[in-house]
């Protein structure tokens, strides 16, 4: 009797793959000549409109069907041998085991061989008894899988999108139709113009499912994501051409930092995707549900269904409607897709010429190079250089291995030149900012910042110089060398025989009392025992003999290196890190660039 098994099967799944409603499996006790009219109707309907691509085989049997009884459930003789499980725990284990096994037949597509697996799987579920509330939930949740699974294994046998077989049923509902009437209209541009680009990333997105084990119809996926934009960014901050997130993104391998965004790169937000996609359909169980999920977030999807109180395989579409208004549109808009591109004609549609995928090499980069750099050493165009790289955030490879590509043939040509191409060294930083506080005048920021009140005006493109807004950011002229004066104030000094003593006062640093007094630092701490850069108020110092008050104090440029701050500048030349600040006209808000050129106590 196994064979009515894969009746019932069958006949679920066109049920299902028509959009009908179905509470349960087909049983005696629900089964009467409405219902065997109504699974007729649906397979001489769903027989008539294939086209002549589907395999004469399947065509046969989807007609055959139409002429089986209802079946009745198997008696006990026709049931699995379940002797040898002794719960309902391994029950459900073993039917898990057959769903797996169907699975892998899938893959390999022997599609009888997956169905016979489910079928198996099923008639171990109906030997599932007891009241156990966790039990039942397994025994449900088992039964609304297989059910998913048979819809696919059967889409499967149909020839959809571009002539190759599939899993991802071709639905037409209002939904889908709404979807399709807005691509035939206002996006029918938008629709092409995707298309042609897809022809650049295409291929290689099939060639990864494939070897993944997906469908290919999700290759279209882009399509409506990005348009196959690989920079497209959205709303929520979604980048790529997957449409990927940044948590999401870091979540499937996509790292970002200041120089790469791996989520722009086609490749590796390709094999993101597919992990994502994977993981989605265990969840789910099928590819309707995982493309909902990939937009709006599996948790969304979840919550949804666990809120509702009806079986939401048997009343998809009412669900789905609950989703957000953005995912609500987003399967109908893949169907849509799928639909047009399995006959273009039928929908209104000529199709543009594909843009050619581009051939590219890689060649690993161990140093900062601007692209336009390399661009000019291999005679390249720049921008399809940036289109080969496109996660490169400012178009600088980053300082650690990088394997950059390049077009088929320039590799060899890259690797003769590269140790005679510069580092790439960021241009020194023109000006700081400066945000204007209550109170402030530009005589006041110019006198601070050792500038003029016309060089301000200039740079911010200023007309007034009496009229400025509290929280303004102004750009302020800045990269100048000089040489800074300290005003000499009177101070406690103890002159002795063979030393003096100075008594710290409120706001003094070992460099103030240092340059005032024409010592150094290090001289300071060495007589005093020092261990740190802290005084206190009152504190005692110890200076050298015959010291007396200087005016000025002589400094000398460093240039900023990747990972400075002013804080371990400040340290690094035994400056107080408010001096290092007062030196250079910073304030602690300020940023500093690799590159800069600031002022330190020359010892």
């Amino acid at each position: 009797m196994r064979k009515y098994f894969i009746r019932i099967s069958l006949l679920l799944c066109l049920l299902l793959y028509s959009g009908c409603a179905l509470d349960a499996y087909v049983s005696t006790d629900k089964a009467g000549s409405s219902e065997e009219r109504a699974i007729k109707e649906v397979v001489n309907k769903d027989a008539a409109v294939r086209d002549e691509t589907a395999r004469p085989e399947v065509t046969e049997n989807i007609k055959a069907i139409s002429e089986y009884p209802t079946p009745n459930p198997p008696d006990e003789s026709d049931s699995l041998n379940t002797a040898s499980y002794s719960t309902s725990q391994e029950l459900i284990d073993a039917a898990l085991a057959y769903c797996q096994a169907s699975n892998d037949f899938w893959q390999q597509g022997e599609l009888d061989n997956a169905i016979d697996a489910l079928d198996k799987a099923y008639s171990l579920v109906l030997q599932i008894e007891g009241a156990d509330g966790e039990i039942l939930q397994e025994k449900e949740d088992l039964r609304i899988t297989i059910s998913k699974r048979i819809i696919e294994v059967y889409a499967s046998r149909f020839t959809v999108a571009n002539g190759t077989h599939k899993a991802i049923p071709l639905i037409m509902n209002s939904h889908v139709e709404n979807a399709l009437a807005s691509f035939k209209g206002k996006e029918k541009d938008f629709f092409l113009d995707a298309y042609a680009r897809s022809g650049r990333y295409r291929p290689a997105i099939v060639s990864a499912l494939n070897e993944a084990g997906l469908p290919e119809e999700l290759s279209w996926l882009p399509l409506i994501e990005s348009g196959f934009k690989v920079k497209a960014l959205s709303k929520a901050r979604a980048l790529g051409m997957w449409q990927f997130i940044a948590s999401t993104g870091y979540k499937y391998g996509l790292n970002r930092d200041t120089y790469i965004d791996e989520r722009m790169d086609p490749e590796k937000s390709t094999k993101a995707a597919i992990l994502y996609l994977t993981e989605l359909h265990k969840i789910f169980g099928d590819w309707i549900t995982a493309l909902a999920a990939y937009n709006c977030g599996e948790m969304r999807v979840l919550k949804l269904i666990n809120s509702q109180k009806i079986n939401y395989l048997d009343n998809f579409w009412d669900l789905y409607q609950k989703l957000p208004s953005e995912t609500a549109s987003y399967v109908p808009r893949f169907l849509a897709v799928l639909h047009i591109l399995n006959n273009p004609e039928e929908h209104g549609f000529t199709l543009p010429p594909l843009e050619s995928e581009i051939e590219y090499e890689n060649v690993t980069i161990n140093k900062q190079i601007h692209l336009k750099t390399i661009a000019e050493r291999l005679n390249m165009n720049i921008n399809d250089l940036k289109d080969l790289n496109p996660e490169l955030r400012q178009d600088i490879t980053p300082k650690d291995a990088y394997s950059l590509k390049v077009i088929k043939g320039k590799g060899e040509i890259l690797l003769s030149v590269l140790d005679n191409i510069p580092a790439y060294r960021p241009p020194v930083a023109t000006y700081v900012e400066h945000r204007v506080r209550s109170g402030e005048t530009l005589s006041v920021i110019a006198e601070r910042y050792k500038t003029s009140i016309k060089a301000i005006m200039d740079m911010n493109g200023l007309k007034n110089k009496n009229y400025l807004k509290v929280g303004w950011k102004l750009k302020i002229p800045a990269g100048r060398g000089y040489v800074s004066s300290v005003e000499s104030t009177s101070s406690p000094l103890i002159s002795g025989k063979d030393t003096a003593q100075y008594i710290v006062k409120q706001g003094d640093s070992l460099w103030k009392i240092a340059s005032r007094y024409n010592t150094t630092v290090n001289a300071i701490k060495e007589l005093n025992g020092l261990k740190s850069l802290n005084l206190q108020v009152g504190q005692v110092l110890i200076l050298s003999p015959g010291i007396t008050a200087s005016r000025s104090v002589t400094t000398k440029e460093y240039i900023v290196k990747e990972g400075d701050s002013p804080y371990s500048i400040a340290q690094r030349n035994q400056m107080n890190l408010y001096d290092f600040l007062d030196l250079n006209d910073l304030t602690p808000q300020s940023t500093i660039f690799p590159g800069q050129r600031v002022q330190v106590v020359a010892e």
